[in-house]
């Protein structure tokens, strides 16, 4: 029997001041102690894999029922972010609204951060809370369905972690809980969007002078999630933000579209693109950059060069292949940009991983989005 570890308080986990200098930790949010590892995108999908397979792997109806309402407690952590006591505490006939695939997690009462959070979730994972709710196992107890023991479910959570070849802690759901965080951040997810999402402040979100509001991050929560489960666009560099500023030629005009995060994406598009789509200052769009053109230099101060969009980052990877090297550079709000570069050009740039550099592209480089 897996042994039993003194429970450590949600409260370690609150936002951590970034340091001055040094690469960017995607995990900030989380003050996490040297010791403490959490599951790499392979362990977490190996994991998930376990579960689900566990969970159909009984010809009893009420072992059955219970596999798959500890499943869903898991997929709940997993995919949300949320706290395990935030879990077991809802009733999801009041607290999932199955259309707006929206989950709500604390209230005004509450303990902790003492606030309501509504988390938006993809298609697939409601789809999956609806059949759990139809599953004849459960006698349409929807109310009570999470109401577990929080050691059973840890003990349970420990077992598929050994299961399947990883340590007990990375089982455990402050663990799952931080990957999805850092998951999410690598993902390009912007830092406030995820610190809203974990139930923590967003300091960030009043750095600019465009507001965004509850709905607007929900909006921005959506579209993140939709885009993570079902992809359709090649291109990697993707920021999140509402138009700020709209000037206006006789065929093209220029826009300015202010990020989560508080920085400022310049694009050009034609006076008919900007009609068709129906962009108008406070619209809600995500802006993507192809990776070939995003410029990567290595320089002390900012550069003097035609390009709008300039960004100090750090070179968090280094991926080195025959003709082309891919560089990855987190930028001041945690968004990871992907510049692909000749071999030749990496040799004569000498940027190695934990560098401090620029990132350009032009304006007519970013292509707008909307739904």
């Amino acid at each position: 029997m897996p042994r039993k570890r003194a429970k450590r308080p949600d409260s370690t986990e609150r936002t951590s001041p970034r340091a001055s200098s040094g690469p960017l930790n995607p995990a900030r949010i989380y003050v996490v102690p040297g010791e403490t590892r959490h599951l790499d995108p392979t362990q977490l999908a190996k994991l998930e894999r376990e579960f689900r397979t566990w969970s159909e792997a009984s010809s009893r109806l009420d072992i059955l029922a219970s596999r798959k309402r500890i499943l869903l407690i898991f997929l709940l952590i997993r995919y949300t972010g949320a706290r395990l006591h935030e879990v077991l505490a809802l009733d999801l006939r009041k607290h999932i609204d199955l259309t707006a695939r929206v989950v709500w997690y604390g209230s005004a009462s509450s303990a902790g951060d003492g606030q309501r959070r509504e988390v938006q979730i993809a298609s697939e994972l409601m789809s999956e809370i609806r059949a759990a709710l139809d599953h004849p196992g459960f006698g349409g107890e929807a109310s009570s369905l999470l109401r577990v023991d929080p050691g059973h479910v840890r003990r349970k959570f420990y077992e598929r972690a050994v299961a399947c070849g990883l340590a007990q802690d990375l089982g455990s759901p402050n663990a799952i809980r931080r990957a999805r965080a850092v998951e999410l951040m690598r993902g390009n997810m912007p830092l406030p969007v995820v610190q809203r999402l974990l139930g923590h402040a967003t300091p960030n979100l009043t750095a600019s002078l465009v507001e965004f509001s509850d709905e607007d991050i929900h909006e921005v929560t959506r579209r993140f999630m939709e885009r993570e489960s079902s992809r359709k666009t090649s291109a990697r560099n993707t920021f999140f933000g509402k138009i700020g500023a709209i000037r206006r030629g006789d065929i093209q005009c220029r826009i300015e579209l202010v990020t989560v995060g508080g920085d400022t994406v310049t694009t050009v598009i034609t006076n008919n693109s900007l009609e068709t789509l129906g962009l108008k200052r406070g619209s809600l769009v995500a802006a993507e950059v192809k990776a070939p053109w995003v410029i990567v230099q290595k320089a002390q101060t900012r550069p003097l060069c035609t390009a709008e969009n300039l960004f100090l980052g750090t070179v968090t990877q280094v991926r080195r292949g025959k003709l082309t090297t891919e560089f990855i550079v987190r930028i001041q709000d945690g968004t990871e940009l992907c510049s692909l570069v000749t071999e030749e050009s990496r040799r004569r740039l000498h940027v190695e991983k934990n560098d401090r550099v620029w990132v350009l592209f032009n304006s007519f480089a970013v292509i707008l989005h909307v739904d």
